[in-house]
């Protein structure tokens, strides 16, 4: 798994928070709203990792609205989720890209979004090359 380092796409301040954790690394915060629960919300900020803390309780399924906690505008979209038909929430990364998550308790699905492939596919590898360090396959011959 890669760690994701996220802004929000209005005022573009990070939503990494280094004071709360999750899987060792620093979470993604958001505040989060559904009927008159309201509440911060921290997401694993490893792509693939499901792990959270919330200030609220969740109910599975049901969807949630979420916000920036630096300028409070909306991160749920208009687009709807492909698997659940729920609200799209969407997040920049740092360096290009935005990562999409599904807005409704349970459901799984998430993705990564190239706006201009060539350039934010060159910008993502530059960050995130560790994670895909490039081996042969062939051992090297001892000489003896």
């Amino acid at each position: 798994m890669i760690q994701v380092n996220v802004k929000c796409p209005y005022c573009k301040e990070s939503l990494m928070d280094n004071e709360h954790t999750i899987d060792g690394k620093p979470s993604i915060k958001v505040s989060i709203q559904s009927g008159n629960k309201l509440g911060d919300l921290y997401l694993s900020s490893l792509y693939g990792s499901y792990e959270i803390n919330s200030e609220i309780d969740f109910t599975e399924g049901e969807i949630y609205i979420f916000s920036c906690p630096h300028c409070n505008s909306v991160l749920t979209s208009k687009n709807l989720c492909e698997k659940c038909n729920a609200p799209i929430v969407a997040f920049e990364f740092i360096k290009g890209s935005r990562i999409l998550i599904c807005s409704r308790r349970g459901c799984k699905k998430h993705s990564i979004e190239f706006e201009d492939l060539e350039k934010e596919i060159s910008a993502f590898y530059n960050v995130y090359s560790l994670f895909f360090a490039p081996t042969s396959g062939k051992k090297e011959k001892k000489n003896e």
